[in-house]
């Protein structure tokens, strides 16, 4: 699916992970957030993270992400909670992004560690903006519990793209990284996560042009979208925003 449809399935989205709002401010006071701490976000989406722990704790930083669509939205709701001027919003790929050495206590990818090729990698891609003695977040699905070869087509992902929960500690682990919190979505975040986007998607259709050029493939995703939830993926994928620190 490319970058513009989902952020017509997104519309409605603060959160773009299956996490809660309720579950992303949790993440904040398990990472002990003071003021003036500054984060750097790869892939930020709609800078709900960045925006709100900005209100709450007084933290800034910087995101980055591809879509002004989403950076467009991430400003608005900086403003919206008086902290614009703490955070930023940079457009450009989340991989190719060169953040300043050491320069912040919390660097975070939550949700899409293709920026790095995988999780490995893109903990690499996090390791040099973060100071010593920083967190890491680190958002990634795993597999709860082996699944059979048409889930993985239902999904589009490979066996070995993601692994179990302890196999995901194992690469955290192999990767010079120790893991010491966790916040796991339930099966009501995921279902709230792509629900809400089958109503933005379906909104999107009654609206459009029968002929828009991306009419057919936003019902192909529609249905094959609520298929692969209902029927795969809420049994064998979890989700997790996962707190690290170098080992």
């Amino acid at each position: 699916m490319s970058l513009r449809h989902h952020e017509i399935a997104e519309t409605g989205h603060r959160v773009l992970n299956p996490i809660t709002e309720e579950k992303l401010a949790l993440l904040g006071g398990i990472c002990r957030l003071r003021k003036g701490q500054q984060l750097l976000d790869l892939a930020c989406g709609k800078g709900e993270m960045l925006a709100t722990w900005a209100e709450r704790y007084g933290t800034g930083g910087v995101g980055v992400d591809l879509s002004e669509v989403f950076l467009g939205a991430a400003r608005e709701r900086a403003a919206e909670l008086g902290v614009a001027d703490r955070v930023t919003f940079v457009r450009g790929d989340a991989g190719a992004y060169q953040a300043l050495p050491r320069a912040f206590d919390v660097v975070s990818c939550l949700g899409a560690t293709w920026i790095g090729g995988g999780l490995a990698g893109t903990i690499d891609l996090l390791r040099p903006a973060m100071r010593p003695g920083g967190l890491m977040l680190i958002g990634e699905p795993y597999w709860t519990e082996p699944a059979p070869p048409e889930a993985y087509a239902a999904l589009g992902a490979d066996e070995d793209d993601f692994t179990s929960l302890v196999g995901t500690l194992d690469r955290f682990e192999a990767a010079g990284m120790e893991l010491v919190e966790m916040v796991l979505a339930d099966g009501d975040s995921w279902d709230r996560y792509a629900a809400e986007q089958w109503f933005a998607i379906s909104d999107w259709l009654r609206a459009a042009p029968a002929d828009h050029p991306d009419a057919a493939d936003m019902r192909t995703f529609l249905d094959q979208h609520r298929r692969a939830h209902l029927g795969y993926n809420r049994r064998y994928v979890g989700w997790g925003a996962f707190v690290l620190r170098a080992a």
